[in-house]
């Protein structure tokens, strides 16, 4: 009797809630409309966000790879700027590391062939004595090759690494901090014919002068012998006045200057 007067009671007063929860029913249709248009519009936002992130990304990256950094070398002979070739990131990186760290600021031009090119950074020059041979000072380490020959050559002006010879050093892998600037002469036809014939017993004949390059050497001069072989990472925009003065100046049996040249300062400019 007791569960029948329950269920009519609950039959009875049915009708009494039926409108109440139609409007539940409707307003929870309306917030599931509302909840999924917000969510569609989140969704826009979120693709249009991570787009122009996308977007943003590249042309930094863009920046990156078209900026090429320039450091200023303050030497006792003049102010000598150089541009680093992003073609070369390894030997880049690792020489913008040095300018930081002050490494350069005090080594001296320790190797200075005439018509040929100034050479410098063994950091064991900074303290060395009158007349003691400099270049041999250990390195902790060594950068992997990065030629890139035909664009980057041994023009005048060009900045390139030291390294060992082929016979200890076969993958031409360069010197951690030593690195050379390129005078050179501008060649003859015959002088040419003769660095070919250079580059055809060093590289087994896969470097190979090209018109353009021939004519480039005829008109700017360089060392293209060495093409091929050593890794050129920048070239000089100012201060190719300084470069001919220091390759010019007297020097003793092992090619280091009888008057010393350092480098004061190694700034990066950009």
């Amino acid at each position: 009797m007791q569960r029948y007067v329950l269920s009519s009671t609950y039959v009875v007063f049915w009708p009494l809630f039926y409108p109440r929860l139609i409007r539940l029913f409707v307003l929870n249709c309306l917030s599931l409309r509302i909840i999924y248009a917000l969510l569609k519009q989140m969704k826009k936002l979120i693709y249009s966000f991570l787009l122009a992130l996308f977007v943003a990304n590249v042309h930094a990256q863009s920046l990156t790879d078209t900026l090429r950094h320039e450091v200023l070398l303050e030497t006792d002979s003049g102010n000598i700027r150089i541009q680093l070739y992003n073609e070369t990131p390894r030997h880049r990186d690792n020489f913008l590391k040095l300018v930081r760290s002050g490494a350069y600021n005090g080594v001296l031009f320790h190797r200075v062939v005439k018509d040929f090119m100034i050479q410098t950074g063994d950091m064991g020059s900074k303290k060395a004595k009158p007349g003691q041979a400099l270049g041999d000072t250990p390195e902790t380490y060594s950068l992997p090759a990065e030629i890139d020959y035909p664009k980057l050559l041994h023009r005048r002006g060009a900045v390139a690494a030291a390294r060992e010879g082929d016979d200890v050093n076969p993958k031409r892998e360069s010197s951690a901090s030593q690195f050379y600037i390129v005078w050179g002469i501008k060649f003859s036809d015959g002088q040419l014919d003769w660095a070919q014939k250079r580059l055809n017993e060093h590289t087994d004949s896969t470097v190979q002068m090209t018109p353009e390059v021939r004519q480039m050497y005829k008109e700017v001069g360089g060392s293209p012998h060495l093409d091929g072989q050593y890794t050129v990472f920048g070239q000089v925009l100012d201060g190719l006045d300084v470069v001919e003065r220091i390759q010019r100046q007297p020097v003793d049996a092992n090619d280091r200057p009888l008057v010393d040249v350092r480098i004061r300062k190694a700034t990066i400019l950009k």
